[in-house]
């Protein structure tokens, strides 16, 4: 038996209506760029964050960096995040011309842990940046209380939590802009990629619009900007799937309680955790070897008998050849739990379209290799 990673093409096929008649509407528009259906979805997602504004870019890192730019974060400033997530989080950063600063994530739900961020903030920290990752929110009360206190910008890197909630606020009414990605494997996927900028502030809206835009109000006018647009075929297939998208997450959710049921006695990974009263909408399903050589002995096991297993993310951004040190980094206090993390996980398959069978199988075989490192 084989078990995919990724349910593309099924969920397609599940949908396959609604979205060839979104695309066959904008296709017979004419209006490919900048159209009504890029502004319909526009209002969708924006609406569907309880927010008032959301820009479509063209993926997620312009996201970010866009949304620093229209903050006025740039040389000179500082912005804390950790380094267990994607490259992209602190390229932005980067590409912004600030600084990114490491502080360690939370040992259980391996987003930013807020009780390490108070030591790194400096005169020059202009924002905190926190990661949803893997589909679970991080602690944004917390977090905004810091910024309150220090006087800082909050950019939530939400590309992996759409839908998700924490215990008594959601996503985006604790911040100053909220940025997703829209690539294929997302929770809300195109076919290819996309982005967009969801926020209450008025002149972020207008700012990320214009940047976007080549500095563009309207028609031959232009200032200091970019080419990143959300082109209206994307924006039409995200339309067509964001009506789906809680059911598709309570699947998430659905699959991540079965894994959870039936590996919670293997002895040598340890589990996701869900913080009580959060809604963790499992982007990924992420477990950790509880010795970091175990990681490739499982990986190696689960491919060779067909389940299409990942990493995410195998190597922590700090740790990563390309990474501008000096001027571009640094690493404030101990970040032995987001190396941990890098250096232990394993994404088993998550989808919505799984099978139970094949979620059984999965089960099966780690199992099968947990008991097989208990005898050894």
């Amino acid at each position: 038996m084989t078990v995919p990673f990724y349910g593309h093409v099924k969920q397609y096929h599940n949908i396959k209506p609604e979205i060839d008649a979104n695309m066959q509407e904008v296709l017979e528009s004419g209006q490919y760029v900048m159209g009504p259906m890029l502004k319909r979805f526009e209002k969708e997602f924006a609406d569907y964050h309880g927010m008032k504004h959301a820009v479509g870019v063209g993926n997620g890192t312009d996201a970010l960096w866009l949304s620093f730019m229209a903050l006025g974060i740039g040389p000179g400033d500082e912005c804390i995040t950790h380094p267990n997530t994607f490259f992209a989080t602190a390229e932005a950063i980067w590409i912004a011309g600030a600084t990114t600063v490491f502080v360690d994530s939370d040992p259980r739900t391996n987003c930013i842990d807020p009780s390490k961020i108070e030591a790194a903030v400096t005169a020059k920290t202009k924002a905190i940046v926190p990661v949803h990752l893997y589909g679970q929110c991080a602690d944004m009360k917390a977090i905004r209380k810091i910024a309150d206190q220090h006087k800082l910008l909050v950019i939530e890197d939400n590309a992996q939590g759409i839908g998700a909630r924490g215990d008594g606020f959601k996503i985006g009414e604790l911040s100053d802009a909220v940025c997703t990605s829209f690539i294929i494997q997302k929770n809300l996927g195109t076919f290819g990629d996309g982005g967009a900028v969801v926020t209450n502030n008025d002149q972020v809206d207008r700012h990320v619009r214009r940047l976007r835009n080549h500095g563009s109000e309207k028609r031959s006018c232009h200032s200091f900007g970019f080419n990143s647009r959300l082109d209206d075929l994307h924006a039409g297939i995200l339309s067509a799937k964001l009506k789906h998208i809680d059911e598709w997450n309570e699947l998430r959710r659905k699959h991540a309680a079965r894994y959870s049921a039936c590996l919670k006695d293997a002895q040598s990974i340890t589990l996701p955790y869900e913080k009580p009263g959060y809604h963790h909408v499992f982007h990924l399903y992420v477990i950790e070897t509880k010795r970091p050589e175990h990681r490739s002995q499982l990986l190696a096991f689960l491919n060779k008998n067909g389940i299409d297993a990942k990493c995410h993310y195998d190597i922590a951004i700090h740790q990563q050849e390309g990474y501008p040190w000096g001027k571009g980094a640094r690493i404030a206090g101990s970040i032995a739990n987001a190396e941990r993390n890098a250096g232990c996980c394993i994404s088993l398959p998550m989808f919505p379209e799984l099978t139970a069978e094949e979620i059984d199988y999965a089960i099966s075989k780690t199992l099968e290799w947990d008991r097989t490192v208990g005898q050894a």
